[in-house]
C-alpha cells in the first residue's frame, strides 16, 4: 500500500511536535510543513528533513491529510480550504472562534466524506483513558487547570485556551443537556480573561465546577469525579489516577470501608496517540475519537461561559472600589 501523504500547517510550539510524529510513522510520508514565518518553517523543515512551504495553499493536491496548528482566528479559513480540496483535517482546539464556523466545517467534511478530528489532546491522556471505562453517571465533577503566564495562546480567553479541555471531557462523559451556567473571572495580564471559574448544571442532576487560570505560579491539571459508590481522581499533568470505592465491612462502627486503588497508567506520547488515531480514521475508517460535533459542543459551552465571565468582569469594573 502507498503511504498517506501528510503535512502540518503552523509549526510553532505544538505544530513542530505534530510534524515530528508524522515523520516517525512508517505508513505516512511527511510531504512538508507550512508557516507564514519563513525562518521558522525553514528551521523546522531542515530539522525534520522535509520541505518548507510559505503558503499552505501550495499543499493542495500534494497531501491526503493535514494537521492545522495555527492561531484560532485562522482555523475556519485554513480548515475550509483543505476540506474543500478533499483533504482530511486534524484541527487544533478550539475548533473555531464561532459556532457558525464550526457548523460550516462539520457540514463541509460530512458532505465530502472526510475526516475532521479536533485536537482535544486530553482525550488521549493515559491517566484519563485509564479511568474512562469506570465513569458511570457522575453526580459532581471538579476540575482545576492552572499554569504560569505565557504569551502563547493569549489571542483567546483562558476559557478557550485552557478550560475548553475540561469542558470537552465533561460534555462527552456526562451526556446530558446543560440547564444552567454561572461563571466569573478576571483580566490580569492580557487583553482577554486570564482566570475563570464556571459552574455547569446538567439536566441529569450532575454539577461541574471548573477553574482555569493562566496566571498561576505553578501548573496543575486535575479532575475529581464523584459518583455513586466511587470517587475518581485524575492527575492529567503527572499522569496518575486513583479510584476509591466502597469496600467490604466497616472501617469504624457505622462507617463503610473504602478501597483505594492506584491505577497502573501506561506512559505514552499523547500527541503521537492523537496523530495515530487520526491516521487510523483516514486509512481504515475507524470512528474519529474527537469528531467535529464534539468540538462544536465544547465550543458552544465555552462561549456561553465566556459570555458569563465577561459580564462578571463588566459588573466588577462598574462597581468601582471594593474596599470600604
Amino acid at each position: 500500500m502507498s503511504k498517506l501523504r501528510a503535512a502540518v500547517v503552523g509549526v510553532g510550539y505544538l505544530g513542530r511536535f505534530h510534524a515530528q510524529k508524522y515523520a516517525s510513522l512508517a505508513d505516512v510520508e511527511l510531504v512538508g510543513v507550512a508557516d507564514s514565518d519563513p525562518a521558522r518553517v525553514a528551521e523546522i523543515a531542515a530539522e525534520i528533513g522535509t520541505v518548507a512551504f510559505g503558503d499552505y495553499r501550495e499543499l493542495a493536491g500534494k497531501v491526503d491529510l493535514v494537521s492545522i496548528v495555527v492561531p484560532t482566528r485562522f482555523h475556519h479559513e485554513v480548515a475550509s480550504f483543505f476540506l474543500k480540496s478533499g483533504i482530511h483535517v486534524l484541527l487544533e482546539k478550539p475548533i473555531t472562534t464561532t459556532v457558525e464556523e464550526a457548523r460550516d466545517l462539520i457540514a463541509t467534511a460530512s458532505s465530502a466524506g472526510l475526516v475532521l478530528q479536533v485536537g482535544h489532546l486530553e482525550r488521549f491522556n493515559p491517566a484519563f483513558t485509564a479511568v474512562a471505562g469506570r465513569l458511570q453517571r457522575p453526580g459532581f465533577i471538579e476540575a482545576l487547570r492552572v499554569a504560569p503566564f505565557k504569551p502563547r495562546g493569549t489571542d483567546v480567553s483562558v476559557v478557550l485556551d485552557l478550560m475548553v479541555h475540561d469542558i470537552d471531557i465533561i460534555r462527552r462523559f456526562v451526556g446530558s443537556e446543560i440547564t444552567a451556567i454561572s461563571a466569573t473571572g478576571a483580566v490580569v495580564h492580557s487583553a482577554e480573561p486570564d482566570i475563570a471559574n464556571a459552574r455547569i448544571e446538567f439536566a441529569c442532576g450532575c454539577v461541574a465546577n471548573i477553574t482555569a487560570s493562566r496566571v498561576s505560579l505553578k501548573s496543575e491539571r486535575r479532575m475529581q469525579i464523584f459518583q455513586e459508590d466511587a470517587y475518581i481522581a485524575v492527575d492529567f499533568q503527572n499522569r496518575q489516577a486513583t479510584i476509591a470505592t466502597r469496600g467490604e465491612g466497616e472501617s469504624a462502627p457505622g462507617v463503610p470501608a473504602v478501597d483505594v486503588q492506584e491505577l497502573s497508567v501506561p506512559q505514552r506520547d499523547q500527541i503521537l496517540a492523537e496523530v495515530e488515531a487520526f491516521v487510523d480514521s483516514v486509512a481504515n475508517g475507524v470512528p474519529v475519537v474527537v469528531p467535529g460535533e464534539d468540538g462544536l459542543n465544547a465550543l458552544e459551552t465555552a462561549l456561553l461561559i465566556e459570555e458569563k465571565v465577561r459580564e462578571s468582569i463588566a459588573r466588577f469594573k462598574a462597581a468601582g472600589n471594593c474596599r470600604p
